[in-house]
């Protein structure tokens, strides 16, 4: 019969991180690089934790150039044909930095299973996989999962669950990494339409416990609007997030552009809207529904600022003057005495709150042309300029 769970379970807005006494004399200080290994392949990774969403408006070949430069890792949509990953791989091969920071990504069709064996036997330096599934739970993709993990050597990633026993299956049946989310996407509309779902933090910090007591990993995946949820997942106990909207709209995002009064956007959707099944697979079947949505983005400043306010320090623009972007990730470690990223979920004390922002001046904003009038210096306008 029904039954209620009436403990509170927590979203990222619910909470905030509780600053603590810290001895880093410097943002600089923060270490955001780990090392991981993984229970099955036993393959190392090295990197920023952060993953590209492998949707295809943002897993692209060009994002992953951009973000492997940062050791920042992109799973590839897999809407890519075999020949085109060959030659990418090939105009890349002599950059083993960037193909260590990129993975394949695969259905879990019969079809799927044979195109991602033949990507894994011509394409060898390719070493991980993510299984795309919207829903985790069936049994016809663990036993699917079963079949993949016949390549001992590649590590595996699978979605989507958000809860403790299901992980444990995942990883027992073959799974290295498992993504923790159901609905959470900014264009998904799963939680709204099925009803069915569960509030991201508390699912990272009940899966999370539940994969490292097997050494296995997890990445939160979705519900990130800022780059203080970012941090929030990482306190909860995430080793991998990934990001979809946040890397969205930028030029090499691909997908459909369209210009208005002057101004780029992106097309950017869901991965079950109408608009990803009309474009992939002719139409809207009979037996599924969407449960995403379809928006505009205007085009946004160079990715490469996008991962500077995130996460980084450094950046030089083109009007030749220094900006010092201190990354919101190293700034939220540094307030709560984290000198490394993976010390992150150890020093976390998580607040319960009502109310997270003053959102007294939201609605107003200042164009370069208005603060001109102000007299303000031309160096910081230009620079605001481009980062608006």
């Amino acid at each position: 019969m029904p039954r209620v769970e009436y403990e509170p379970k927590l979203d990222f807005k619910d909470v905030l991180l509780r600053p603590k006494r810290s001895t880093l004399e410097s943002r600089a200080d923060v270490d955001l690089v780990r090392e991981l290994i993984f229970r099955n392949s036993k393959k190392k990774y090295v990197g920023i934790p952060v993953i590209a969403s492998n949707m295809d408006t943002v897993g692209t070949f060009e994002i992953a150039e951009v973000l492997s430069k940062k050791k920042l890792f992109t799973f590839i949509h897999k809407r890519y044909s075999v020949e085109q990953r060959m030659e990418f791989v090939s105009r890349t091969d002599s950059n083993q930095d960037t193909l260590s920071q990129i993975g394949i990504s695969s259905g879990v069709s019969d079809f799927d299973f044979a195109k991602l064996k033949e990507i894994c036997e011509l394409i060898p330096e390719l070493q991980y996989i993510c299984l795309d599934v919207a829903n985790g739970y069936t049994e016809m993709f663990v036993d699917f999962i079963r079949r993949v993990r016949e390549f001992p050597r590649h590590t595996i990633f699978a979605e989507n669950v958000v809860t403790g026993e299901m992980i444990e299956e995942l990883i027992l049946s073959g799974v290295d990494v498992v993504k923790v989310d159901l609905g959470h996407g900014s264009v998904c509309t799963t939680l709204k339409k099925t009803g069915v779902g569960y509030p991201q933090l508390s699912a990272v910090f009940e899966c999370a416990d539940a994969a490292h007591g097997l050494n296995g990993h997890v990445v939160s995946d979705g519900r990130c609007t800022n780059p203080g949820d970012v941090a929030k997942a990482f306190g909860a106990g995430a080793d991998f997030v990934m990001i979809g909207g946040l890397f969205a709209g930028h030029d090499q995002c691909g997908g459909d552009t369209a210009v208005k009064d002057g101004q780029k956007y992106n097309l950017f959707y869901g991965m079950v809207s109408d608009t990803a099944m009309k474009r992939h697979e002719g139409s809207v079947t009979e037996y599924r529904a969407s449960e995403g949505k379809t928006t505009t983005l205007p085009c946004r400043q160079k990715l490469c600022v996008t991962i500077s306010i995130l996460l980084l320090c450094k950046l030089s623009l083109k009007f030749k003057i220094s900006v010092t972007l201190q990354g919101w990730t190293t700034i939220a470690c540094t307030h709560i005495s984290a000198n490394k990223l993976k010390e992150l979920s150890k020093r976390a004390t998580f607040v319960r709150v009502t109310l997270q922002t003053n959102e007294q001046y939201t609605t107003f904003k200042t164009s370069p042309s208005e603060l001109q009038k102000l007299n303000i210096g031309t160096s910081f306008i230009k620079a605001f300029s481009k980062l608006i």
